[in-house]
């Protein structure tokens, strides 16, 4: 349909000005639709459960490679009176909806995990505490404080303080696995190698975590 909409457009060349801007203007309206989501799965979800997904951020690609995982982004789902929600560590710390949260991943890929061992009154905590830190900025340099924060931090903090609980593990940055060219460019970005952090991974594998859905083919 583009094409032959090019090809009526360079026809045109020899009529009125006006008659060749409404065929651009054409082009430009149809070849800038939305593209056609994927329909998604219907997933059962509960207040304090771990969603990951493969995020559409500038460092999605990078987080996944040296944690060698196919995850990048990572929250907390709230079922409350007005809706489901993603607690999440982005710019800043938000409560977003569930489908948008959902749909931003890329192919609206999820995979939900759920504590073994806590009641739904422990969970609640560790929502509540990860709520409080709504409106704090996003820590680009991945700094163990709470100043900022960044996703699996959140995560991770959220269980300790809520439930006493440890989610994810804590990995020297030098230990993941980087390039010569990720260790020279962590310096420019804040990021100390000697520094400890958590990835979306770490909590992904975590032995307190039981598997609730997945789309990805592992893990």
């Amino acid at each position: 349909m583009y094409k032959e909409l090019e090809r009526t457009l360079l026809s045109t060349q020899g009529m009125g000005v006006l008659f060749r801007l409404v065929c651009l203007a054409f082009l430009v309206a149809v070849s800038g639709k939305p593209q056609k989501q994927p329909k998604l799965v219907e997933v059962p979800v509960k207040t304090g459960d771990v969603v990951l997904q493969t995020s559409t951020s500038s460092r999605s690609a990078l987080i996944r490679r040296v944690s060698s995982s196919p995850y990048s982004h990572v929250g907390l789902i709230e079922v409350a009176n007005d809706g489901v929600f993603v607690i999440e560590a982005v710019q800043p710390v938000s409560r977003t909806p569930w489908k948008t949260w959902r749909a931003r991943g890329v192919g609206g890929k999820v995979t939900v995990l759920r504590a073994k061992e806590l009641d739904a009154e422990a969970l609640e905590k560790v929502v509540s505490t990860a709520k409080t830190w709504l409106g704090k900025p996003y820590d680009a340099r991945y700094q163990w404080d709470d100043d900022k924060l960044y996703c699996s931090e959140l995560v991770t903090k959220a269980f300790e303080q809520g439930a006493g609980v440890t989610v994810g593990t804590q990995q020297q940055v030098k230990s993941l696995e980087l390039s010569a060219a990720d260790l020279a460019l962590g310096p420019k970005l804040g990021i100390d190698p000697e520094q400890t952090l958590v990835t979306p991974q770490s909590v992904a594998v975590d032995s307190h975590l039981s598997l609730v859905h997945t789309d990805f083919a592992s893990r």
